[in-house]
């Protein structure tokens, strides 16, 4: 059941690196992205999960579905190769979960440097338009839909990438609440950062890291959320604007 069929968002570019006095470190975006308070009587947050490569963390999946949480996945041309039951699943219940692009191969959408958290970045600007035109035929193939929101690797972009991704007319996809730092946190830890979220917060995690204990913390995370009255939206029910929103913006 849709939740909300008209949010409103607001989007904040933090330039984390690189001004003039910044030496060797070259300039990047880190952009962060907020949807509009719900409200004490009815908060609300966006659950973003990545996944990247690999397989799926069926604890998150199935604690999706069974308990009607909304989601905006981000998915890879990898991801999409090795995880056909998943994504028929996610295909088979539209009104929970949305599928956006995260790329072809999972690369940074950074020119200016040659690494980002230990990540080949893409290098130059047609290489980045490769990237995403990638993923996004990647999900025409498997019929994952149109997308409407880009979200590269590390989610840290070079002034360029930014430039080039609304040229090609997406949005990005920033955040406000990383839940589990790549999926390298301990539950515990995953667990108190996302039951720590703010009414409008837009959550980042991942849904790619079966084995890892930062799926457990994901589940009990959102759980948590939803026994405290939050509730979860798509990115897709999002309407842009341009000043903060919401009580007390």
């Amino acid at each position: 059941m849709r939740l909300i069929s008209k949010l409103l968002i607001t989007c904040t570019i933090i330039s984390a690196a690189g001004t003039a006095n910044a030496g060797n470190h070259p300039h990047f975006i880190e952009p962060q992205l907020f949807v509009a308070k719900g409200g004490a009587s009815a908060p609300q947050v966006a659950l973003t999960l990545d996944a990247c490569s690999g397989q799926t963390d069926e604890r998150i999946l199935t604690a999706l579905v069974e308990n009607k949480i909304a989601a905006t996945i981000f998915v890879t041309g990898r991801w999409l190769k090795r995880n056909a039951a998943s994504v028929a699943i996610m295909k088979a219940h539209p009104d929970l979960f949305e599928l956006e692009n995260h790329g072809l191969n999972h690369i940074p959408a950074i020119d200016n440097q040659p690494l980002m958290f230990g990540l080949k970045t893409a290098g130059s600007v047609p290489a980045i338009r490769s990237e995403i035109e990638g993923g996004a035929s990647a999900m025409q193939a498997a019929a994952a839909g149109k997308p409407v929101w880009y979200r590269d690797a590390t989610a840290r972009y070079s002034d360029n990438a930014i430039k080039l991704i609304h040229e090609m007319g997406y949005r990005v996809a920033g955040y406000s609440l990383n839940a589990d730092l790549g999926a390298s946190l301990l539950s515990g830890q995953v667990e108190k950062r996302i039951s720590a979220a703010k009414d409008g917060d837009v959550i980042i995690a991942h849904i790619n890291q079966p084995t890892r204990a930062a799926g457990a913390g994901v589940v009990k995370g959102i759980l948590s959320l939803k026994q405290k009255g939050f509730h979860f939206v798509r990115l897709s029910d999002v309407v842009e604007s341009e000043r903060p929103i919401g009580p007390n913006a």
